[in-house]
């Protein structure tokens, strides 16, 4: 198959495509040192390096992927630090900022099913890089970029001691470590097949017990996505626990495939998406840290995360949907948290990158240091708010792409005046529509930007005025 170089778009974190489709060794050949390139024009006046991290997730081939994005890279004359293993993504950022690195390629498909592999490209500042890069990347594609006299020098490196050091200074280590090791804490994590399998191990000890932890590129057949859906295993391991432990405080931690995305499960065996989980880091991070500094949202988050921020007298900056919005506050802004409802969450005292392992640290050091369970620490939160909520969001396949235009000029041109019976008294457009109504109740429709998607978020304070919405919302499509 030919390359088309105009055919390779970068969405909003990275280029993805199925592989031996659009994702072959020959675009990457032809998109990586173009990457390289872009990265040093961008940043070489910042660091004075030419050296590149190439990184790599669990998915199929994926070392193999990397190897040859290490080739074509250095083969243009950039020096490479190949990952002698697979690590978090988040490992990679810290590396790109650790080691004075032009910046990292990582080739990894986040929370996409197995079919799917990508390049993720990250800066030397230790984040995703801005839209502007990726564009060039886009524009420069057929130019390419000619073989060097002299190739770069390749080595390998191991990307885990120095960013589990990293996040091991991040908290109260050794009392997380007591708390397991003692039984006060039970801790199950799911790494969901992908690249945070080991992880807590490494950090907390042989104690921690992690499930599906074995290399699966299918990912049993459906997605690395922390999502009720995918965790019915998780599910059944913490009610079988509960059955004969009930003193002890258990938590399941879940990992999306590459260890950027975070969700939880509480002793009771509930979901907690980062729409709980972002809530109480906050409480947490500023009670018992004495942290500062602005919340970043996303206009999809929870409105409980406002409520507890007011708590602490911090400011909240609302962002479009997509973590490289609260990564650019983040380079801009002195910022405590920013976190996203799809389980992306970073904080201003580490790198501007989302991080599951981190985040996951510091929601064990919530639950030790308080004694609460999770689920108990939630409902803590919504009495001292005044302030309780459900949530959900559907992702709704349409039939074309010109479905999707005309719901978009539908929404621009006849506006959206009652919803599911109840009046609208607000709408926001920074991403898509959100609607505020009579109720106290949201709902926001968005639309994918690449594929003929619609995307459905609400809150409201039942979860059945939650799914009476979306029905409404899913029919008002159709």
């Amino acid at each position: 198959m030919p390359v088309v170089a105009n055919s390779i778009k970068f969405g909003t974190d990275g280029w993805r495509g199925v592989i031996g489709e659009e994702f072959t060794f020959e675009r990457l050949a032809l998109v990586a040192p173009v990457a390289a390139k872009v990265l040093y024009d961008t940043y070489f006046s910042t660091v004075g390096s030419r050296t590149i991290i190439v990184g790599y997730d669990r998915r199929f081939m994926a070392e193999d992927f990397a190897r040859a994005v290490a080739d074509t890279v250095a083969a243009v004359g950039f020096d490479v630090l190949l990952s002698e293993s697979y690590a978090p993504t988040p490992a990679y950022s810290w590396a790109a900022k650790q080691l004075n690195a032009l910046g990292a390629l990582v080739i990894t498909a986040s929370h996409n099913p197995g079919k799917y592999l990508g390049l993720k490209v990250k800066g030397c500042f230790g984040g995703s890089v801005p839209e502007e890069v990726t564009k060039e990347i886009e524009a420069q594609l057929s130019v390419g970029v000619p073989l060097a006299a002299t190739p770069g020098k390749q080595e390998k490196f191991d990307p885990w001691p120095s960013y589990t050091q990293a996040l091991e200074g991040k908290v109260d280590i050794v009392k997380i470590r007591e708390a397991i090791a003692s039984g006060k804490v039970t801790l199950f994590a799911d790494v969901m097949h992908g690249a945070a399998a080991g992880g807590l191990a490494r950090l907390l000890g042989n104690q921690v017990k992690e499930i599906n932890s074995e290399r699966d590129p299918l990912f049993g057949g459906g997605a690395p996505e922390p999502l009720p859906k995918y965790l019915s295993k998780l599910f059944e391991v913490i009610k079988t626990h509960r059955e004969t432990d009930k003193s002890s405080l258990t938590v399941g931690l879940v990992f999306d495939g590459d260890c950027d995305r975070i969700a939880a499960v509480d002793g009771e065996a509930n979901f907690l998406s980062s729409q709980v989980l972002i809530p109480i880091l906050i409480d947490h991070l500023t009670l018992r840290r004495g942290f500062t500094g602005e919340i970043v949202k996303t206009v999809s988050g929870s409105d409980l995360m406002p409520l507890v921020a007011a708590l602490h007298n911090l400011s909240v900056f609302e962002t479009a949907v997509g973590y490289k919005y609260i990564a650019d506050r983040m380079l801009a802004a002195k910022v405590l948290l920013g976190g996203e409802e799809s389980g992306g969450i970073g904080y201003g005292s580490h790198i501007p990158e989302r991080d599951a392992l981190l985040s996951a640290l510091y929601v064990l050091e919530a639950i030790v240091e308080s004694g609460l369970d999770l689920g108990d620490y939630y409902r803590y939160l919504q009495k001292e708010t005044g302030f309780t909520s459900a949530y959900d969001r559907i992702d709704l396949p349409l039939a074309s792409m010109e479905v999707r235009s005309r719901l978009l000029q539908q929404l621009q041109t006849q506006p959206l005046t009652e919803i599911a019976g109840k009046a609208v008294i607000d709408c926001q457009t920074i991403d898509g529509y959100k609607y505020r109504l009579a109720d106290k109740s949201w709902l926001m429709i968005r639309f994918s930007g690449t594929e003929p998607v619609l995307r459905l978020y609400c809150e409201a304070p039942t979860i059945e005025q939650v799914h009476q919405t979306l029905a409404w919302a899913k029919h008002w499509a159709e």
